[in-house]
């Protein structure tokens, strides 16, 4: 049986005063034991602020983004999974489309990161999704199958019982636009899919979230679906209610 999980990802926001008050109002707003797996993903200056204030919480604590290099080196500006892994750290989000639009993040570039992560114990949240553009055309189920290839082709089947898979169409990112539920889950169902293809009982208990404009609205509803398995929050997890709510949603 597979166990929903909601990530908020709090992206580049926050200072340490208000990050504090998040942090406190979620402690309040959440159950002391939710039937949900819950993480956040804080700007990685306030990691360390963060997994101290969730010591003995049910949330998890993860950074972002992680280097595609194994070790350390003369990688100036980058964090490694050993890095991560040391501080407490206990997910890693790769690929997030923003990373891969703004920052060049290759198919191949992001299935390295979700390599060294899982190496060093860190569970890889990899998103996949498509563009607008590509939506239009009819290439979503390309896209999604190109980008996980990559990730096929690094990882065996026992490394990618470790891993979580986040479909995230692009055009849905802080647009305000949602894919609709039975868009979402003919996605998620391509997905798993894909991984029984690899491994059936793999495919069974892979947990596939989905992210794009998630709130405390249309969560239930999403979460309904067969194949969506919680979510990846963006905007809405800055809001201790509405996160609360979403994660409700997903028990």
């Amino acid at each position: 049986m597979r166990s929903n999980l909601v990530a908020g990802n709090w992206k580049m926001n926050g200072d340490s005063a208000s990050i504090g008050k998040l942090m406190a109002n979620l402690t309040a707003a959440l159950p002391a034991e939710p039937g949900v797996d819950i993480a956040v993903f804080p700007p990685s200056v306030y990691i360390a602020q963060v997994i101290g204030g969730f010591t003995g919480s049910p949330v998890a604590v993860g950074a972002q983004n992680v280097c595609e290099q194994p070790g350390e080196g003369a990688y100036t500006g980058e964090v490694s999974a050993a890095m991560l892994a040391d501080v407490g750290c206990r997910y890693v989000i790769v690929g997030h489309s923003e990373r891969r639009a703004m920052y060049e993040d290759s198919n191949e570039r992001v299935a390295q990161k979700a390599r060294h992560a899982l190496e060093k114990g860190l569970m890889p949240i990899v998103c996949v999704g498509e563009t607008e553009v590509q939506r239009d055309s009819g290439a979503t189920l390309d896209v999604i199958a190109e980008q996980l290839q990559s990730v096929f082709a690094v990882l065996s089947v026992e490394d990618m019982h470790s891993i979580v898979v986040a479909y995230e169409p692009v055009w849905a990112i802080g647009t305000g636009k949602t894919a609709t539920p039975s868009q979402a889950q003919e996605v998620h169902a391509f997905i798993r899919a894909l991984f029984a293809k690899k491994d059936e009982p793999l495919a069974k208990g892979l947990r596939i979230l989905y992210g794009g404009s998630v709130n405390a609205g249309n969560a239930g509803e999403l979460f309904a679906q067969a194949d969506i398995d919680g979510g990846l929050v963006g905007g809405a997890s800055l809001d201790a209610q509405e996160f609360s709510a979403i994660c409700r949603a997903a028990e």
